[in-house]
Formats: structure tokens, sequence, C-alpha cells
């Protein structure tokens, strides 16, 4: 012992997850559902808001179908949303038909119904938990020391799982991220309003640098404002995350309009730390990496719920087949990560693609580009998102 007061504790188990958001949490319950020891962990307490547009694609969906959570026998009732409207700086509007049925939900239930699913299928949730350091052992396996409390544990594990979102943690060994130096850094920022009145549909409105969505979530009584903006716009403005959207609604007009018939819900106002987009997909350090761990989607790519679950799909099915033995460590590193790369990479290129061309100067054009090409929304729309799996449970 360190001291007196600290106790110190070892713990064997066969998968450590870092992170209890939305990748973390759906991969926690897909291992403990096949029988693993798994322990999630997360360095902050749940249920809490967090920073997210809140918009559920319908691939999103059927993902969150296949890992068995169900909204409604949570008494939870989504809001439903079957288009996009996409509104410039200047007044243009872009409006296309969403490939399916869209639903929106807060953070708050929606980590609240994936915790109990992993507690249900066997899962230990451990918050308030510092991971301290991970060693990789000469056999693969992992020694996780986790404080906790007042305590140090440490977790022998055959598996660890980083979905710890960004900032990137000190601790990850291998993670020396090669980003340009002239890359964005940008600023997420939530609060939920009451008095909007809301279509079934999520709004994008373009302001500097950034974008504004607002859509319903679960009910319809309120809208979820939620905003990603360059640090450089923010560091202009002040810390409340208030200010920051109606500054950012001064570029404009229509955006302005929609927030001075609400109000801010108390309590729901939370921002990210400056991050900067992925330039490409990050796999692996000694682990597998999902969800934001993986990799920071541009802006207009608002699907970041899609590639929490995916990549807690893919990782769960073939760190199964590691743990049974199938394949080897290197096999798991390298099947991972080309099937990460697969469903992600392409995806990444072409937001990045459409981000760069959605803050030129020339975008004032685009809603007129959108009438005269009706297909052309449609194309920004499913350009940005994931393709449907397929699949059942």
């Amino acid at each position: 012992m360190d001291n007196q007061n600290e106790l110190h504790m070892e713990q064997q188990v066969d998968i450590i997850v870092i992170g209890a958001g939305i990748a973390g949490s759906a991969c926690a319950v897909q291992l403990a559902g096949m029988g693993y020891t798994t322990v999630l962990l997360d360095r902050k307490a749940f249920p809490r808001h967090k920073t997210c547009g809140e918009f559920m694609s319908p691939e999103t969906l059927e993902m969150l179908a296949y890992v068995g959570v169900d909204p409604f026998a949570f008494q939870v009732e989504p809001s439903v949303m079957d288009s996009a409207k996409i509104i410039m700086p200047n007044g243009g509007e872009i409006d296309s038909a969403l490939p399916g049925k869209a639903w929106g939900i807060s953070r708050y239930e929606l980590d609240m119904m994936l915790h109990q699913k992993a507690i249900e299928a066997g899962a230990s949730i451990v918050t308030k938990a510092m991971v301290l350091d991970i060693v990789q052992l000469d056999d693969h396996s992992y020694r996780v020391s986790v404080r906790q409390g007042k305590d140090v544990v440490h977790y022998h594990t055959r598996s660890v799982i980083g979905a710890y979102g960004t900032p990137r943690p000190k601790f990850v060994q291998g993670m020396e991220i090669d980003v340009p130096l002239d890359s964005e850094v940008y600023v997420g920022v939530k609060s939920h309003y009451t008095g909007i009145k809301t279509e079934p549909r999520v709004e994008l409105y373009f302001c500097e640098g950034g974008y504004v969505g607002i859509s319903p979530i679960e009910g319809g009584e309120k809208a979820n404002v939620a905003a990603l903006l360059p640090l450089k716009t923010v560091q202009r403005i002040g810390k409340s995350v208030s200010d920051i959207l109606q500054a950012a609604a001064q570029d404009n007009e229509k955006l302005s309009v929609r927030l001075s018939t609400g109000v801010p819900a108390p309590g729901s106002q939370v921002s990210i730390a400056p991050v900067k987009l992925s330039t490409v997909p990050e796999p692996w350090s000694i682990f597998p990496h999902i969800g934001d761990a993986l990799m920071v989607i541009p802006p207009l790519c608002g699907d970041g719920m899609s590639i929490a679950l995916r990549s807690s799909i893919i990782c769960s099915t073939v760190t199964d087949r590691y743990l049974r033995s199938e394949i080897t460590y290197d096999e798991w590193q390298s099947e991972y990560t080309l099937e990460a790369n697969h469903h992600f990479g392409k995806l990444l290129k072409r937001a990045k693609r459409i981000q760069k061309l959605a803050f030129a100067k020339t975008n004032r054009l685009y809603p007129g580009a959108a009438k005269l090409f009706p297909s052309l929304a449609s194309y920004l729309v499913k350009a940005t998102r994931l393709t449907e799996m397929g699949i059942q449970r």
C-alpha cells in the first residue's frame, strides 16, 4: 500500500471497456451477452447530458435493435423525423427526404437504456473511475490500473477496448496521431430548448465555419440544439453555452428567429473540449478503438451514433473470435483494422469533401443548384451516412 488510506486490489476479467458512452456501452452489451466477464469503466458519473446531435438515422435504428435496445420497452417515445433541411447564412434552403425513418432521443435517456441492457447482460459498470495506466504483457494480455474512489484496482484482462472518445487520454501507448498543423479545431456545444415548435425533420443551419442543428427529441416537447463551431469563433464569444449558440445565430438570420422562440432547458447545457477532426480512422493502438476514439467525423457527417454502434458491432464480433482462440492477437488487430477502414474510411473521405464544399464561398449558390438538380440534395444526405447492414439478431 502507498499509504494507510489507499487499498490496492487485483481482479481477473475477460474484457475491460474504457468509456461508457454509446460505443462502449453497446460493446459491453454484446460481449457480456456472449458470456465474457466484462467491466465497463468511465471517469464520469451517469446519467448526464452529453454533447450530441441526438439524431438517430435509419441505419442507427437498425443497429440499436441489433443490440437489443427498444426505447418503447423503457417507456421512452422517440420523436420521428423523415426529412432534412439545410439553411444557408444568406437564407437559401435545401430540402431532402431522409432515406427512411429517423428518431430523436436524448443522450440522457439513451445512455441509461444502454447501461440497463449492459447490466442485464451481466456487465459491471464502474463510473468515476480514472484509468492510471495500461500495460500489455508478454502473452498479449493487459494490466489496467484504475483509481476507484480511494482504492486502486489492478485488472488483469484478456482484452481492452478503447471507447473513451476525444481527446485521447495520455495513458494510451502508440497513439501519436499525425494531425496537420493547419487542421481546424472545433468546439461542440449542446442545449435542450423548450418553446421551439419542431417539425418531423432535422434542421442544419450554416454559420461561420460550422453549423447548428435543431431536432426534436423524445416526446416532442423539447428540441435539441447542438453546434460544432471553430475554436477561434467560440473564443471570441465566451464560455456560456447559451451565449455561444446565440452568437452563432447572428450569422444566420433564420436560426436567430428559431432560437428566439425558445428557452434553454436548465441543466442541459454541455460542451466538449476542443477537438481536431480525423484525417483517417485510427482503429488500433495496443488494443482496438471504437466510436470517437476510432475517428472524429466532420460536422456535416452528423451520424456519430451510427458510427459508434457500427464500430461496436464489428469490434465485438472480431474480439469474440480472438477470445475463443479462433484467431491470434495479430489477426485480431489486422481483421478489426481492415474492417474498420472498410466501413469508415470512404465515409470519412466523402464527408471531408462535402464539408469543404459546404463552407466554400460559393455555398450561397447551392440551394439554387439543388432546385435545378433535385437528386443533389438526396446525394448530400446519403453521401455522409453509412449504409444499412441488413443485420438481424
